[in-house]
């Protein structure tokens, strides 16, 4: 797989430099869309879906916001929109199949086995 290109300006974070568990009032932003989260996402994750943020705006609490979605292409568009309104957003790169990857706990509602879709 590619590599997303870098955006020295969009604050960006690698799992490798994320602790283990993630620090508490870290706000996790899940922007994928709702058949993805269903299938698995980070446990305490916020889900808004990307298209629907502007809407929903108001959810996102103050702190620091740590924002994911697939790969990290969606996340990226939305930490740089964030960041715009003045928000401590950082974008996941990897996404959630870099999570999976590594090992890393979460979770489904499908009653299944979480899995990155």
């Amino acid at each position: 797989m590619t590599s997303l290109p870098r955006h020295p300006e969009i604050p960006s974070t690698t799992l490798a430099d994320l602790p283990d568990p993630l620090p508490e009032g870290l706000t996790v932003l899940d922007v994928r869309e709702p058949d993805e989260w269903v299938h698995g996402h980070i446990d305490g994750a916020l889900h808004v879906p990307m298209m629907e943020l502007p809407q929903r705006r108001e959810e996102i609490p103050e702190g620091q916001v740590l924002v994911v979605c697939r790969v990290g292409g969606r996340s990226l568009q939305v930490t740089h929109w964030l960041t715009q309104l003045g928000v401590d957003a950082v974008n996941l790169d990897g996404g959630m199949i870099e999570w999976a990857a590594a090992g890393r706990a979460y979770v489904s509602e499908t009653g299944r086995e979480p899995q990155v879709v």
